[in-house]
């Protein structure tokens, strides 16, 4: 199926099952344990062994000496097999990082052997037998070093306008230097992989990830074999965050350790090594400056920024909301990847946008304050219908203003605190803040299989469902389509035997899985009336009507399983206009008068996000959205060692995470838009949104409470103890 146009008037307007509230179809299996994630799976090949991996204790250098004999004899052990008798792996597109082979080290806990063994405890005790001694090499791990070095930030992304003319002649600047830390995605599962490669030729994989068809082709390369040898399954993910859209080091050390062994490996990656052998969020310096006209209408923005990364890497870019997010006819944005000896860094939800608004929408309030605005007013004013580049690209569906006002009235802003340290209670100083959210809301071609087995259907797509819901939101579209009761929809996913999907990222999984669901039940529809003989069928409480035909699904194939497959394609459409979604965020907070520990109070977040396809599954994601942007603003960074060049809190007593005692309110509302040039379901993501911004309305809100406007995160104690108010 193409989507080529925006769509009109259809059955997801008239909706019986989507957008409605439904619990979770898999939630009984998550809930009871029975729910197959990649290390559990005990079930699925026999004779399993335990691989443990063996990292690099230096950041940049080459490894001398490997001796590996005494891991050989120790009891227990069937293999090991160690990176210098492996030519480096071919490095699949996705990858930065070589994930094994060869001298050469890259990064701190680089994957250098892999123990395999009968038990856990005997692999882990093998490889701490290992002796390796390394020649170290002076590598490049200081950010802030790289920004007092550097003159400019390159060639912009875009520069429309005059930007120098624009704040040459503005009555109101501002010019500020904000940072934003490097994070872990830190999920509960850790990278697990179990492979059966125990003959060299096929290579069965079950793993943890949330692209199966992207990781098969990244095996198929970086082991040069063929991709029809390699069967992948992903069915549960335990959270991925854009941690495990790419081939790992655990897939790949099961797979030497199976093929080494002859035997089915097991193997995660423990907590401790995940830190540096996988993938983060890059740390960021960005300089944001803002021209304004005396009644707040902003006429220029400049954003430069840098992040770091390996070689051939592209960091992570914070400048590109600020191209298209707020009106003014003059703005310049750069971002530059800086090259360091850092582990790979990559993709991290809302990668850029939430690093960006972290800063531009803290920008936005220092201005609303300087032209003496409410913060919410100065936004409302600066909206704008079309893109700022291009004003004759508009954009699809945008309602950021109504969130603006919605939230205000649901939050009670106009009974805020109005000066920054100017109300308390006892020793708190309590304040409000908000900020304004923007991610693009991209789809991708998606694909899927329906079976109809007399009065059920199965859905078979190779989408991943990591924690967001996949299953539910696939079974309502199902439903929908064919006229079907929820509970006779089973919906089959991570399986590279299935039709390639969306997969799990970006914002775009569940807008383009659901519509491949919907071109699989098109087509299966097309089948059923082919063989009926009948035009226009609808499909309605379980039947086929028709003229004088109306007949109950389950008798339409006498007995036979009918099978229709389609993808859905979106064309070119769409890039003559701007489609994304929107966000406000509200929050209280308390400051502590003495020592400067935040405590938050409540939080309400406000989202255009296209038509809601499941407010149960989309509110969790939203919620855990916030959540994120909570640890972001407050306590997540991982702190570089300058020396050894690794990431020294990489665990997660010493990378702290927010929990629930530090949330205790929140609040969703949807304003269930449909955006029909999205997709025939009129749907838009919303898993990344939630994280947008969340981090400058709780600065913005610290500020508010004492006074102390702090351009660093996360905003811990120690960095306003000394600027409290006296």
């Amino acid at each position: 199926m193409d989507f080529n146009q925006s769509t009109e008037d259809n059955l997801f307007d008239r909706a019986r099952v989507i957008g409605k509230p439904h619990t979770r179809i898999d939630g009984i299996l998550k809930v009871t344990g029975r729910a197959p994630y990649a290390y559990e799976r005990h079930d699925v090949a026999a004779n399993q062994l335990v691989g443990y991996p063996l990292c690099a204790t230096i950041a940049k250098g080459r490894i001398m000496h490997m001796d590996a004999s005494a891991a050989r004899a120790a009891p227990g052990v069937a293999a090991v097999v160690t990176t210098l008798e492996h030519e480096p792996l071919d490095r699949a597109e996705s990858n930065i990082a070589h994930l094994f082979g060869g001298a050469t080290i890259e990064h701190y806990h680089q994957a250098i052997a892999v123990v395999v063994a009968e038990t856990l405890e005997q692999a882990r005790g093998a490889a701490a037998l290992i002796e390796v001694r390394y020649e170290k090499e002076k590598g490049v791990f200081d950010l802030e070093a790289a920004w007092e070095r550097l003159q400019d930030v390159g060639e912009p992304q875009a520069d429309v306008g005059d930007v120098d003319a624009a704040f040459r002649d503005a009555p109101v600047t501002l010019d500020e230097v904000y940072r934003t830390a490097s994070q872990s995605h830190a999920m509960m599962e850790p990278h697990a992989s179990i492979v059966d490669w125990s003959d060299g030729g096929q290579m069965t994989v079950w793993t943890s990830n949330q692209m199966v068809e992207w990781t098969r082709q990244a095996l198929a390369t970086t082991f040069n074999i063929d991709a029809d040898t390699i069967r992948l399954e992903s069915p549960f993910v335990g959270g991925g965050f854009g941690g495990k859209l790419w081939l790992r080091a655990d897939a790949v050390l099961a797979a030497l350790g199976s093929r080494a062994a002859g035997q089915p490996v097991k193997l995660a990656l423990p907590r401790p090594l995940m830190f540096n052998n996988t993938v983060h969020r890059s740390g960021t310096i960005q300089r944001l400056r803002i021209a304004a006209d005396a009644e707040g209408r902003i006429t220029a923005f400049e954003h430069s920024a840098i992040s770091h990364t390996l070689p051939g890497g592209s960091g992570e870019n914070p400048v590109d909301q600020t191209r298209h997010f707020y009106a003014g006819k003059s703005r310049r944005v750069a971002h530059q990847a800086i090259d360091m000896d850092l582990p790979e860094s990559a993709d991290m939800r809302a990668p850029g946008e939430a690093s960006g608004l972290a800063v531009l929408e803290v920008a936005m309030d220092e201005m609303a304050e300087k032209l003496g605005m409410d913060p919410v007013e100065f936004r409302i004013l600066n909206d704008t219908q079309v893109d700022p580049e291009d004003p004759s690209k508009p954009f699809s569906d945008r309602h950021y203003v109504e969130c603006l006002r919605k939230g205000a009235e649901a939050f009670g802003w106009a009974d805020r605190n109005r000066t920054p340290g100017g109300k308390r209670e006892g020793q708190w100083l309590i304040g409000h803040g908000m900020a304004g959210a923007y991610r693009g809301a991209p789809t991708m071609t998606s694909g899927a299989r329906v079976r109809l087995q007399g009065e059920r259907l199965v859905v078979e797509t190779d989408m991943t469902d990591i924690g967001t819901g996949s299953y539910t939101i696939i079974a309502q579209t199902a439903a929908e389509t064919m006229g079907l009761d929820i509970n006779a929809v089973e919906v089959r996913l991570g399986n590279s035997a299935y039709p390639t999907s969306s997969g799990s990222g970006g914002q775009f999984g569940a807008a383009s899985s659901t519509a491949g669901v919907y071109a699989a039940c098109v087509a299966l529809q097309s089948e059923i009336a082919k063989r009926l003989g009948i035009e226009s069928p609808r499909f309605e409480n379980g039947r086929v009507v028709s003229g004088d035909t109306d007949l109950a699904l389950g008798d339409v194939a006498d007995g036979e399983e009918l099978v229709a497959e389609d993808s859905i394609s979106f064309g070119d459409f769409k890039d003559k206009m701007q489609i994304a979604t929107f966000a406000a965020h509200f929050v209280e907070v308390a400051v502590h008068a003495h020592t400067g520990e935040t405590r938050l109070r409540r939080m309400l977040s406000v989202c255009d996000a296209g038509r809601i396809l499941n407010p149960v599954t989309a509110r969790s994601q939203v919620l855990g959205g916030m959540v994120m942007g909570t640890g972001a603003a407050l306590m997540e960074g991982m702190s570089v060692d300058l020396e050894r060049g690794f990431f020294v809190n990489h665990d997660l007593a010493a990378y702290e995470v927010a929990v629930h005692a530090d949330i205790p309110e929140q609040e969703i509302i949807f304003l269930d838009t449909a955006d029909a040039a999205s997709t025939p379901l009129k749907a838009k993501g919303v898993g990344e949104l939630g994280i947008c911004g969340v981090a400058a309305a709780i600065a913005n809100a610290i500020y508010n409470a004492s006074g102390v406007r702090l351009r660093d995160y996360p905003m811990t104690l120690d960095r306003m103890i000394d600027q409290l108010p006296k």
